[in-house]
């Protein structure tokens, strides 16, 4: 029997993060899953009872570690899905959000990525068959392998096939990161919000030809959220109609037989992401020209170059001449590309990688984001990898269907739950914010364990 062939449209009526900083055991997930939460309930204009699913997105940490979260919130008995699917996790669970609403399982869905990570590169502690273990004897084969992190030795040897391709120079990599630098200073959720001259990133400690320290994206902890709701949610709310982005066209998809072709571009997903980006465009009625802000994985500076061309803003090997002309920051001829600061700056919590993303477009779309703005846009476009593989590329379109336009701190104070504007200051959740938000007919304080204290002491 064929599946149900439901249409129903999904929005993000509402998003929060935490910051986003060096992974020292500072934070427990329970506490910034919370903060991620409230916000974006707080943001939608909802209570938890409103929620018929939950998704928690995360890679390390046991089971049931969404319910940890979501029982603070109340425990009112709905389905709480735990997801992990590499550093796509975040956009997967906005995945089964959107596919549940769209095929009219649920009106409102909350999702909340987060991630609590050991310091220094990634490393896996499982004694299974690694999922990466063919992908790393293919690696050995054809590029051979280095005593240096993995992961940097897989983006690298992309890098260095694009430039063996189409001429490209290591510079071009870095000032892919210098951008994304610049970018990052005016995101106050960022790890990282120093900005760097092209000369400093080329001179940082190399983590892997060509790519040095401030190519590549660190370990992070940190908390996403978003609640993604049904057209017949949103048309019962026709006051919040102006802040709803709709989740236009969406893929998910995993490798093909081009991953084992030797072609160490594909080894990280180059093929994945152009199916999925057309996959995407194609649901959505648009194409790559008409995007003008974006998210991009940019896990290392070498991914960045490439999947400019794998998203379709590039003809085929002209990437590096956009990094050359400026076309992937403000004032350029293409989209601007991780206004963030992306992962390079902002940092790399992977469960929470992908909230962050819809949080910023999201905050895009909408206006909020003043003092970065991609003025003029309408439609945006976020894409999220993993290696292993999976690559999530959801287009975003304003619901109204009109161009953004900047919004000032007042007016999302005058429009919003909020006292301050969430997209330009990060701020911690108080105890009357989760009142707010956590549920009226099945609330439990025990649930809350000590995370009312932990925020209270950083106020």
């Amino acid at each position: 029997m064929a599946a149900p062939n439901n249409n129903i449209p999904a929005y993000v009526l509402g998003v929060g993060l935490t910051k986003f900083i060096k992974p020292r055991a500072l934070r427990a997930y329970p506490e910034m899953g919370y903060e991620a939460g409230v916000k974006a309930m707080l943001d939608a204009q909802i209570n938890y009872d409103d929620v018929e699913t939950g998704v928690a997105c995360y890679c390390y940490g046991d089971t049931t570690s969404g319910q940890r979260i979501f029982y603070q919130f109340g425990m009112t008995s709905i389905p709480i899905y735990n997801t992990n699917n590499a550093c796509a996790t975040g956009s997967t669970g906005l995945h089964l959000a959107r596919t549940l609403v769209k095929n009219g399982a649920v009106n409102c869905a909350l999702v909340v990525g987060f991630e609590q990570m050991q310091p220094g590169p990634i490393k896996s502690t499982s004694d299974r068959p690694s999922p990466m273990g063919l992908s790393m004897r293919m690696m050995a084969d054809t590029r051979g392998i280095e005593k240096t992190p993995p992961n940097a030795q897989y983006f690298a040897n992309a890098g260095k096939e694009y430039m063996e391709k189409y001429g490209a120079e290591a510079r071009d990599f870095a000032e892919i990161a210098r951008i994304s630098h610049e970018h990052s200073q005016r995101n106050p959720y960022a790890q990282f919000r120093d900005v760097y001259t092209l000369e400093q990133i080329e001179k940082a400690p190399m983590i892997h030809w060509p790519l040095t320290k401030l190519q590549c994206s660190p370990t992070s902890d940190g908390a996403g959220a978003a609640v993604i709701v049904s057209q017949n949610f949103l048309d019962a709310r026709p006051h919040l109609k102006s802040q709803a982005v709709l989740m236009a066209g969406q893929a998910l998809l995993t490798d093909s037989p081009q991953l084992y072709s030797k072609s160490s571009m594909d080894l990280v997903g180059y093929d994945m992401t152009r199916r999925a980006a057309q996959a995407a465009f194609k649901e959505a009625g648009v194409l790559p020209k008409d995007i003008e802000v974006c998210e991009l994985h940019d896990c290392f500076s070498a991914n960045e170059l490439i999947l400019l061309e794998g998203l379709g803003f590039s003809e085929p090997g002209k990437a590096h001449d956009m990094v050359r002309n400026g076309d992937i920051t403000y004032g350029g001829k293409g989209p601007i590309v991780n206004p963030s600061g992306g992962l390079i700056s902002k940092g790399h919590p992977l469960g929470a990688t992908g909230l962050a993303q819809c949080a910023e477009l999201t905050w895009q779309l909408r206006g909020w984001a003043n003092n970065r703005l991609a003025e003029g846009a309408n439609v945006a476009l976020q894409h999220n990898l993993g290696l292993g593989g999976a690559v999530v590329v959801t287009v975003y379109k304003r619901a109204d269907g009109a161009k953004n336009a900047t919004i000032s701190d007042e007016q999302v104070k005058q429009s919003s739950q909020f006292d301050y504007n969430p997209a330009v200051e990060a701020r911690y959740v108080t105890k009357e914010d989760g009142e707010k938000v956590r549920s009226k007919t099945a609330r439990n304080e025990y649930a809350l364990g000590d995370t009312l204290e932990k925020l209270q002491s950083r106020l």
